[in-house]
């Protein structure tokens, strides 16, 4: 999967949030200093062709909505991250995590639960 860029992540974020967004309302969620609307065109027309939204014409007006999952997106982001800097091993991946996050005991504790949950679904 294409990846965006920080800026389209940011946009994407609020299309995400809101569902279903017009270009002004997308400005409006910015930060200051905000971009210039041209720019968020761009980036929208960018996100078009990448297949991750698409829009609806109402008047003058689009009204854009999300193509792919946040949660699919983000998956394959981890995913890749994993092949790419961790030798396709998720168990390098999580010493790393564990190891580099400066997680505190009652969050290793809470991620152990999660692991031991998903190998229960496993023998299943």
């Amino acid at each position: 999967m294409v990846q965006l860029s920080k800026a389209e992540e940011q946009l994407m974020e609020h299309i995400w949030q809101r569902g279903k967004v017009y270009m002004k309302d997308l400005i409006e969620a910015l930060p200051e200093p905000r971009p210039a609307s041209t720019t968020v065109a761009t980036l929208l027309k960018r996100m078009q062709e990448k297949g991750f939204v698409a829009y609806t014409q109402h008047g003058n007006s689009r009204q854009y909505y999300p193509l792919v999952d946040k949660q699919v997106y983000f998956s394959n982001h981890v995913n890749g991250i994993i092949r790419d800097f961790f030798n396709d091993s998720a168990a390098q991946f999580a010493s790393f995590f564990t190891q580099s996050a400066n997680l505190s005991k009652s969050e290793l504790e809470e991620l152990k639960k999660i692991i031991d949950a998903e190998i229960k679904k496993k023998k299943k």
